[in-house]
């Protein structure tokens, strides 16, 4: 039986390689926000989008937050939030709707998790006002053709 040998490999290539993975991690991971990156500053206009935010216009990018009850069971968008939302924002008109939200689209309808586990959502990042068609839901900023999964 002949006896196979594996290539040699000297320590300055072994190094390289090495120190190399770091960068192949950080290609495959995307770019993230977070909720303080949303909003560049507050004026008497309103909230201006970060520059950080215009730069990831219609690219796939993760955030990470929690989901606030939903209106339905089941549906195809939901609300993510910085902080836990034990009550849903859109049942009582006097509720406090937080500021930094961010609307996620999915493409399939889904049941949701428990409004207190944080959950890591990725998606297109859209950028600019826009109606919901179906549901009339305006939104400045949203997330679409998105996937989430608990963290």
């Amino acid at each position: 039986m002949a006896r196979m040998t594996a290539p040699a490999i000297s320590r300055r290539t072994f190094l390289a390689g090495l120190a190399a993975l770091p960068c192949v991690g950080a290609a495959r991971a995307g770019d993230t926000l977070t909720f303080d990156e949303l909003y560049g500053k507050v004026s008497a206009l309103g909230l201006a989008f970060s520059d950080k935010v215009k730069a990831l216009k219609d690219k796939t990018v993760s955030i990470r937050g929690f989901m606030a009850p939903p209106l339905k069971a089941e549906a195809k968008f939901f609300v993510l939030t910085e902080i836990p939302m034990s009550l849903c924002p859109f049942c009582s008109s006097d509720a406090d709707w937080p500021s930094n939200i961010v609307v996620v689209y999915i493409d399939e309808k889904t049941t949701f998790v428990p409004p207190s586990k944080l959950i890591e959502v990725t998606g297109t990042l859209e950028v600019g006002s826009w109606t919901d068609p179906e549901t009339g839901f305006v939104s400045l900023l949203r997330f679409g053709h998105s996937s989430f999964e608990p963290v």
